[in-house]
């Protein structure tokens, strides 16, 4: 703190390199930890992950702490983070020495979002296959970000809290691991199912067996294309 009262300015250079010697320090006694890296100017570059981060951003109730979250996780503050069924565990460098613990819980899905997924899944077993690989199909686009039914959690779906002494209902710190959400979602769009606590195995299975069914139900329709044995017969004169 300055003379004045004021946070001392700390400079963008001396917030990396504290973050840097944090990571180095946890590293020593946790090697399974998982430090939110960005590379370049952009948290997300696939549209999967940057629909994540657009979905936050359109959060009213977020607005006035969103933007300093993104400078932390530029800044390689997000030590660690992990995504586990409907919960987000991360460890944020602040400006006390030791990272701040933060914890977020999303909701689980209601009845009606699932009907919407699984509906949405039905005979997809190309799509699905296609997140699978790690992509995410354009299609899928409006079926996850529609603010009534869409899969992204609303801002009354996310409970967080944050061991720093922040009195904000939202810190600095969660807003940096909503982020580095988005930069995971990035990397492995799958992973959105599972914070979403989604069985992803179980939707694929689901797909399959409705394209089975489906195929075999065509399977005994006789095709308007196929001609009889008697037209046959007439079409070369026999």
């Amino acid at each position: 703190m300055s003379y004045y009262g004021y946070p001392e300015y700390v400079s963008v250079s001396e917030k990396k390199e504290k973050a840097k010697k944090s990571l180095a320090k946890l590293k020593k006694s946790n090697p399974d930890i998982s430090p939110v890296i960005i590379e370049g100017r952009s948290i997300a570059n696939k549209w999967w992950g940057k629909a994540w981060n657009k979905n936050l951003e359109s959060y009213a109730d977020y607005s006035n702490r969103i933007g300093r979250g993104r400078s932390y996780v530029r800044n390689g503050a997000v030590l660690d983070l992990k995504i586990k069924e409907g919960k987000v565990e991360a460890l944020v460098q602040g400006s006390s020495t030791k990272p701040y613990k933060v914890e977020i819980t999303i909701d689980k899905l209601s009845k009606t979002k699932w009907k919407n997924v699984t509906e949405a899944c039905n005979n997809r077993i190309d799509t699905l296959e296609t997140l699978l690989s790690g992509k995410f199909p354009k299609e899928f686009d409006e079926f996850f970000s529609n603010p009534k039914y869409g899969l992204f959690p609303s801002p009354k779906e996310i409970h967080f809290k944050c061991s720093c002494p922040d009195s904000a209902r939202m810190c600095k710190h969660v807003a940096a691991a909503l982020y580095g959400i988005g930069a995971r979602l990035d990397e492995d769009p799958i992973l959105f199912f599972k914070l979403r606590d989604i069985d992803f195995q179980e939707l694929l299975k689901k797909s399959m067996e409705e394209k089975m069914q489906s195929m075999l139900k065509n399977a005994d329709k006789k095709s308007e294309r196929i001609i009889d044995d008697k037209d046959v017969f007439n079409l070369f004169g026999v």
